[in-house]
């Protein structure tokens, strides 16, 4: 079976103990490692996997293909994505007409800035370019765009870069609605015979990785892009929680509040919310 997730650690870290044949039972996967602008994409396309990782504010492109699964994915308070700048400006107003780099327009990412644009930026944003996330922030640092919205790791580095926090999207979701920030969902093709084996199977690839967290360490830093294993730890603690084991209520009132916030806002189609569950 084919299984697309980022490199990033919480993947690596969620999906090691399934992917490397550790849970009795489970069918042998064929992984692909993807950025989440790929795997958003790919799963719109039409040509997706049987089982991916992709934001959760692509679902609407693809729910008719693929129904969300309930566990392996991320939500969280406190993890929210940055808008970052330079030279120590941090005012939101700066931002009209100006160009900001976003990791995905297809990314919960994107979805929370547009609805923070629309509240804290008179005359809106000029240009929004796609970037890998990875290059934002020395796009950023290096003046080729006005401002970045970066995700995962990049709360801990940005530092490094000099640059300055103008905004934290998850702070401003949470005091805004009360809820998690719902980042990235895991999907299974509706085709298939066994969503919900495939779902206990992941939990249990979660309650594995919980149990031995050092075992997946060579895994997680092989695909971390050269970063730090400090770095990496505190990216798992992060964005590994209890959502991750299970949406619950929360979880999914989470995602239906943004995404039925966004198609009110036109910036995802119109979709039956119950396909959600």
């Amino acid at each position: 079976m084919k299984i697309a997730f980022s490199p990033c650690p919480n993947d690596t870290f969620v999906f090691h103990a399934l992917v490397h044949g550790l849970i009795p039972g489970a069918s042998d996967w064929d992984v692909m490692y993807a950025d989440i602008d790929i795997t958003n994409k790919l799963a719109a396309s039409g040509d997706g996997l049987e089982v991916m990782k992709i934001s959760y504010a692509a679902l609407p492109w693809v729910l008719e293909d693929y129904q969300l699964l309930p566990c392996g994915g991320a939500l969280g308070r406190g993890c929210g994505p940055l808008v970052l700048t330079k030279d120590g400006n941090d005012d939101p107003a700066s931002l009209a007409g100006k160009r900001v780099a976003v990791p995905s327009e297809r990314s919960t990412a994107y979805l929370l800035f547009r609805l923070w644009a629309a509240q804290k930026v008179p005359g809106g944003i000029g240009e929004v370019i796609v970037m890998p996330f990875h290059e934002i922030m020395p796009a950023v640092r290096d003046g080729r765009i006005d401002a970045g919205l970066v995700i995962h790791e990049a709360r801990f580095t940005y530092p490094e870069y000099g640059l300055t926090l103008m905004a934290d999207m998850g702070s401003w979701w949470e005091s805004d609605t009360g809820l998690p920030i719902p980042l990235g969902a895991i999907i299974a093709k509706r085709s298939l015979t066994n969503p919900e084996q495939i779902a206990t199977w992941i939990r249990e690839s979660v309650a594995y990785a919980w149990a031995h967290p050092e075992a997946s360490d060579a895994y997680v830093l092989e695909h971390s892009q050269e970063m730090s294993r400090e770095v990496a730890k505190q990216h798992i603690a992060l964005y590994v929680n209890d959502f991750t084991a299970d949406l619950g209520e929360d979880g999914y009132a989470a995602v239906e509040s943004l995404l039925g916030r966004a198609a009110k806002e036109g910036l995802v189609p119109e979709f039956d919310l119950s396909l959600l569950r």
